[in-house]
């Protein structure tokens, strides 16, 4: 089947650099295109000095760039602040106006898709569809481990879809959901904080075997911390503690274990499943090594189900080992990104 596979950039991936303030907006893009991507995913909130206005300033040096580098705006990043008050989570009609202010300002900037949270409650999305449609916006929830596709987390979305015919509604999964080992970075940072080799062993052994047998997937609830925590329960955390209690596991090893949750291994025939319905791709990773391999992550296995279900879109990198390696390590961003792109683009062309 056809497939029209872009590559683009979250620049949460260069967070390190941005908060020190080593990079600005402009050198994040400036960044992106040197590795030979296109898309830009952007943090408006985080990276728009007026935001939540656009200025006629702002939006000349944006569309400046855009042209100065050869890049294009693929993904605007939203985050739906229900509490920003201390008495009380926003009303519906106030988080419905949220959704649409960010909804305008990506047409504004020239987004066509839209990240919101796995938080953000479905009768928001529903009642922002409008405004989707209006301004030709595509409201992407994002499917971020371990949350996933073809479960019935997932169902109850897709429910809505179909209920409501909208095209403006879809899934962004985050390539999170494609692990097939705890990151390496993530076993060093542990045994760097004390934890032992022989429970890190156990632990690492333990998600191996889930990976093996299967993960039990989470379910729909609007309650999210009770779906987490029974989908922890189904797939052995209660037993795997326990046995960390019995071998003497101090904290850093039961850390370790509880993170080693937040990852898991999903089959892509999943992404072939839903591709109607995916209309952009955080591709996370947390360690590219030298030779364009990520070292928890199976990118070419991921990248040929996308291939296969003809996947017109972007695949965005977005690098999340920083702090996996801040406590001990200067972090490369830019380094980090480039291998990762230049892995991508081996998989997208090979």
């Amino acid at each position: 089947m056809d497939y029209k596979i872009g590559r683009s950039v979250s620049l949460y991936s260069y967070q390190e650099e941005y908060y020190l303030g080593k990079m600005n907006l402009e050198d994040c893009i400036r960044e992106v295109s040197k590795t030979g991507a296109t898309g830009i995913e952007l943090l408006a909130e985080q990276m728009i000095d007026e935001f939540p206005v656009i200025t006629p300033e702002f939006k000349e040096k944006w569309f400046g760039w855009m042209e100065k580098y050869c890049t294009e705006p693929t993904c605007y990043d939203a985050f739906l602040e229900n509490h920003i008050y201390d008495n009380r989570t926003l009303t519906l009609k106030e988080q419905v106006k949220m959704m649409e202010r960010d909804i305008k300002i990506a047409g504004e900037l020239g987004f066509k898709t839209l990240r919101t949270l796995v938080s953000t409650p479905m009768d928001v999305i529903e009642g922002s569809l409008g405004c989707a449609e209006a301004n030709d916006v595509k409201i992407c929830i994002e499917v971020h481990s371990p949350f996933s596709l073809n479960s019935g987390w997932a169902d109850g979305y897709m429910e809505m879809i179909l209920r409501t015919g909208t095209k403006y509604f879809g899934f962004m999964p985050d390539f999170g959901i494609f692990c097939k080992s705890v990151p390496d970075v993530a076993r060093a940072q542990a045994l760097r904080m004390g934890a032992h080799e022989e429970i890190v062993k156990v632990v690492d052994d333990a998600f191996l075997n889930r990976v093996e047998k299967g993960f039990v997937k989470i379910k729909y609830d609007t309650n999210l911390g009770r779906a987490h925590g029974e989908y922890m329960k189904a797939n052995g955390m209660p037993e795997l503690m326990a046995k960390i209690e019995a071998m003497g596991g101090n904290a850093a090893d039961k850390a370790y274990a509880g993170d080693s949750f937040q990852y898991t291994w999903n089959d892509p025939q999943d992404v072939i499943d839903n591709i109607k319905y995916i209309y952009h791709t955080h591709a996370k990773c947390y360690n590219t090594s030298a030779d364009y391999v990520e070292t928890s992550i199976p990118i070419k296995e991921v990248v040929e189900a996308y291939k296969k279900a003809g996947y017109q879109g972007f695949l965005s990198t977005e690098y999340e080992g920083n702090r996996l390696i801040n406590d001990a390590f200067d972090v490369d961003s830019v380094e980090q990104v480039r291998r990762h792109q230049e892995a991508l683009r081996r998989a997208i062309e090979g």
